[in-house]
């Protein structure tokens, strides 16, 4: 195969990968909003509480993309802002009660997708899938660092002309 039909692949690859919906039917809540609900309850199941800039860096989203959301997602009932006892410059993102349900649901569904695939692949192609995946990505940092490499000692050349 070809440079550019590897390159091809993998873009249609990446595309399918992020198309895939592990909600049977519409969700209400988005992947984003799903994940934010995901890192709140890991959180809150540890004991604690998270702010909105732990948010961002975990979804790897601006802070100002979270404020929106969480505000869209506060006015729908779904998650709250608590102050800090000890900070009032400090609001931490809570589940409402009623999200909860809301998210648990969503578990349920993508779980049974899950399910599902593990029992049409086997647990074994999955788990190559998966180390194929860690595999290349870091094949991808040890090229990105072959060739950041590479430009560094042609830039060194170019300076001593």
């Amino acid at each position: 195969m070809e440079l550019n039909e590897y390159l091809g692949k993998l873009i249609h690859m990446i595309k399918n990968t992020e198309n895939v919906e592990f909600f049977a039917e519409r969700p209400r809540l988005t992947r984003t909003e799903f994940r934010m609900l995901r890192e709140i309850v890991i959180e809150r199941d540890k004991g604690r509480d998270i702010i909105s800039s732990e948010l961002a860096r975990r979804l790897g989203v601006t802070r100002s993309a979270i404020s929106q959301l969480v505000a869209k997602l506060e006015k729908e009932g779904i998650v709250e802002r608590a102050s800090s006892p000890t900070d009032k410059k400090i609001a931490y993102i809570r589940l409402s009660e009623k999200s909860l349900a809301l998210y648990e649901g969503h578990c349920d569904a993508a779980n049974r997708l899950m399910a599902l695939i593990v029992e049409d692949l086997g647990a074994k192609k999955l788990d190559a899938l998966f180390a194929a995946n860690e595999e290349f990505f870091a094949a991808v940092a040890r090229a990105r660092k072959r060739l950041a490499a590479e430009n560094e000692t042609a830039k060194e050349g170019r300076a001593t002309c």
